[in-house]
């Protein structure tokens, strides 16, 4: 049931919405924002869907509701043409971790590479995703649009990652850096049950610290005339390779 509608973009409610672009609000709050049909209809399947705010729309969802104008829509939007349906959606957080198939990621920031990266993930079987506490934000609107509902499927965690992978260590989990320096060929990778992989920056790779704690460097086969591979496209091939 449609219990109220809001045409100004001064409105109080509104207002606070727009702030859950900056993530030290979004972090306050432990809210977020989705945008289209398809990301509502994956919060909503996970149950971290709070309300919805439709424009010349209406949706079957157990939900709170809320019409709003055109210029509201386009204010709570970052894309040029609004979608016609906004969910506010509640961040839940892991308090444990149970480590699987591990993907770690060192200072990424590129929110369409996350996002690219999450999607590969499940595409190919892998669970778990820990970001640096300096990579891009997984609830930044860019991430959530490239990862296409995918973040449900992965159990995501924002840690120290250097805490982390003493940790792997110690669970005897094998750390693949990636770096052609002293490395070997994904091809010539011997399969364990028990490993993480590690990608870096994408202008700088896996930081000095971080690739101390790797047991190996991996890389990717390439031409000669190509220097390097965007992190998301190096990330699905070797998550490919690994899990063939």
């Amino acid at each position: 049931m449609v219990i109220n509608v809001i045409d100004s973009v001064d409105n109080k409610k509104i207002k606070n919405l727009r702030k859950l672009k900056d993530k030290k609000y979004r972090d306050k709050k432990k809210l977020y924002l989705v945008e289209g049909e398809h990301l509502v209809l994956e919060a909503y399947k996970n149950n971290v869907l709070k309300e919805v705010l439709l424009y010349d729309f209406d949706i079957d969802l157990d939900v709170k509701k809320t019409n709003v104008s055109l210029q509201v829509m386009k204010s709570l939007s970052d894309l040029t043409t609004p979608n016609k349906i906004i969910g506010v959606c509640e961040i839940k957080e892991n308090t444990s971790i149970d480590y699987n198939r591990v993907l770690i990621l060192d200072n990424v920031q590129d929110p369409s590479n996350l996002g690219a990266i999450i999607r590969s993930m499940v595409a190919f079987n892998y669970d778990t995703l820990i970001i640096s506490n300096d990579s891009v934000d997984i609830y930044n609107s860019k991430v959530l649009r490239a990862a296409q509902g995918m973040i449900y499927s992965v159990n995501v965690y924002r840690k120290d990652i250097a805490s982390e992978i003493r940790k792997l260590k110690n669970n005897n989990y094998k750390i693949y850096g990636t770096n052609v320096r002293n490395g070997i060929s994904i091809k010539n990778v011997k399969k364990t049950d028990k490993y993480a992989i590690i990608m870096g920056n994408e202008g700088n790779g896996i930081s000095d610290e971080i690739e101390k704690l790797c047991d190996k460097n991996i890389y990717i086969d390439i031409n000669n005339n190509c220097e390097s591979l965007n992190v998301s496209v190096a990330a699905s091939i070797i998550l490919y390779e690994l899990n063939r």
